[in-house]
């Protein structure tokens, strides 16, 4: 690349970011879900503790160096988190009638990734950095750290004191769920169809149980497979059925073509009919989506250019900033 052509691409990539801070700016003006995420800022922790994001990447990164997993848990946390009581770390709380014991969320994982982050911060940054953004600043370097955009996100979120058990199933996704089902939960989130699109995208990584989606298909008396959901490929189903057949607490992962790896293939298996859950095939078959579906397996800086914006909106839903919560000393415990 000559100097001239280097010195456009640089200029273009700039522009990009700009109109990206300005659609993140914008998003953060307009939508009333959000609470308190007017009180967020990009600066936030520039005087109390400047070293605060890097500390969180730099531990997602040692962490994800040994265990490939990693990436895909934290980003599945987040999403857990921010769907019951928002964004403010109710989800890592332990006890009886928590979040964390509800079965929906028995399977999460990364959490010691936030605590060991979180450690670390207490001994440079004492009672500053929320669990809250800890989950938000882990959950946006794990996608980073599998080749998906570097976004900026804002902070000051605080951590929650509530943490319900009954609070987890109305505010989910279940995998089966039907479109309309699902958009019903987004918008009640602020979310929209097109945020529903993007932020299923982050099924390009990580993995799930087999009885998360194995009602989509069911072998009788003699071995043969019945199919229960004629919207999934046959070969793919032979395949799935293989890999639960003696376990259904076994693990797949979500896209087959690049599980560890975060781009638009989740998008392109849609269109082979190989998304994993019922949920993901409804992406495809409803005509409200279908054309988003299409134009992301054809073109994943859209896909990407869509997720900065979506993710920015999730990690804003209905978080707590200054005295409506609190700065957990420990993310499984809320303060004495």
């Amino acid at each position: 690349m000559g100097k001239t052509e280097s010195c456009l691409y640089k200029t273009f990539s700039q522009y990009k970011l700009l109109m990206l801070l300005f659609v993140v700016e914008l998003c953060l003006s307009l939508y009333p879900t959000f609470s308190s995420s007017s009180s967020l800022s990009f600066d936030f922790y520039a005087v109390s503790c400047p070293a605060a994001e890097m500390m969180v990447k730099n531990t997602v990164r040692s962490a994800s160096d040994l265990d490939p997993t990693v990436p895909g848990k934290l980003l599945r946390l987040f999403f857990h988190d921010c769907f019951i009581e928002g964004c403010d770390a109710s989800v890592l709380i332990q006890g009886n009638a928590t979040e964390r014991s509800d079965p929906a969320n028995k399977s999460l994982g990364g959490f010691p990734v936030i605590d060991s982050a979180k450690r670390m911060l207490e001994i440079f940054c004492p009672e500053t950095v929320s669990c809250a953004d800890i989950l938000a600043f882990a959950a946006r370097d794990a996608v980073e750290y599998v080749g998906g955009p570097n976004i900026q996100i804002p902070s000051g979120r605080r951590d929650g004191r509530v943490s319900m058990v009954s609070n987890v199933r109305p505010n989910i996704i279940d995998t089966g769920f039907t479109f309309d089902e699902m958009a019903k939960v987004f918008s009640n989130k602020g979310l929209s169809i097109d945020d529903l699109v993007t932020l299923s995208g982050a099924h390009t990584i990580g993995k799930s149980h087999c009885n998360s989606f194995n009602d989509r298909f069911k072998l009788d008396s003699n071995g043969n497979l019945t199919f229960v959901d004629s919207s999934l490929d046959k070969q793919y189903a032979v395949q799935l059925t293989k890999a639960c057949l003696s376990d259904s607490s076994i693990t797949v992962d979500n896209d087959p073509g690049t599980p560890l790896q975060f781009d638009n293939m989740y998008y392109k298996i849609l269109l082979e009919h190989k998304g994993l859950f019922q949920s993901d095939s409804a992406l495809l078959n409803d005509v409200r989506t279908r054309n988003r579906v299409i134009e992301f397996a054809n073109n994943q800086d859209s896909f990407f250019d869509s997720w900065a914006v979506s993710f920015l909106k999730l990690s804003s839903i209905e978080v707590k900033t200054e005295d409506e919560g609190e700065i957990r000393r420990a993310c499984s415990l809320p303060n004495a």
